[in-house]
């Protein structure tokens, strides 16, 4: 009988067993609402989720390839740019399957930080007899991941989303503008990942008629890669400002 239910739910529940009685419409209310939780497992499995995994894969391999086998420097690189290509999917893919989670933000803010910073260690390796290069992916990787990480301490103090008009209210305008405008953030994200990758691949082809084909795409996307360090720039300091304002309003109070 409904009793005896009752008894084995709060059982199972770990709650007192003599905990008022539910009406026949509350326990059809708690049964259905039960039947629609969303577990820790699935949000692990979500589409996006899964699609971060293959990301992490494919750029883990692409990096061990480009150290340790360079003569693969086409799969490394084909790998590389798959990953690359996964970001501009998966946030697409949780929208429309309505799979958006904080997991997926936080997997896919790893993944792009790492894969930028992977492929910087690599560069600096490979241009290892240029100790000026080698400084320059040295301060490029130092100003992404502090920025970014900036970024994102400065806006969850205030409980906002990082790349949201109203986390970014009142800082620099390009960050605005980078997170504002699909178009201009694109830009500037292909334009710093496709420098780095071409730095990677005209090492290999030498004479080859790819190489001055390289070399002016190279010089086409350094612009959108400068415009991205300078707003990594703004990104740092504008939250550091933002963090110390949030700091003074909190004293004051």
């Amino acid at each position: 009988d409904f009793e005896t239910l009752r008894l084995l739910w709060t059982r199972h529940e770990g709650l007192p067993t003599n905990c008022p009685k539910m009406s026949t419409s509350t326990a059809a209310s708690k049964t259905s609402s039960s039947s629609t939780t969303t577990s820790a497992n699935d949000v692990l499995l979500y589409v996006p989720n899964l699609i971060g995994y293959s990301r992490v894969l494919f750029t883990s391999t692409s990096l061990v390839l480009m150290l340790s086998h360079s003569r693969l420097w086409w799969l490394a690189t084909a790998l590389y740019i798959s990953s690359f290509v996964g970001d501009l999917f998966d946030g697409l893919v949780a929208r429309r399957l309505n799979q958006t989670s904080t997991f997926g933000g936080l997997l896919d803010m790893v993944t792009d930080r790492c894969s930028t910073l992977g492929l910087l260690f690599v560069l600096a390796i490979s241009y290892q007899d240029q100790l000026y290069l080698q400084l320059i992916f040295l301060f490029l990787c130092l100003l992404d991941i502090s920025s970014h990480w900036c970024q994102m301490y400065s806006t969850a103090a205030l409980g906002k989303h990082h790349k949201s008009e109203d986390g970014n209210e009142g800082r620099h305008f390009l960050v605005r503008w980078f997170y504002k405008y699909y178009y201009f953030f694109g830009y500037l994200c292909v334009g710093a990942e496709f420098t780095y990758v071409i730095a990677y691949v005209i090492q290999f082809t030498g004479d080859s008629p790819l190489h001055p084909i390289l070399k002016a795409l190279l010089w086409g996307f350094i612009p959108g890669c400068f415009l991205k360090q300078l707003v990594n720039v703004m990104q740092l300091t504008s939250a550091c400002y933002a963090v110390a304002q949030y700091d003074a309003e909190t004293k004051n109070k």
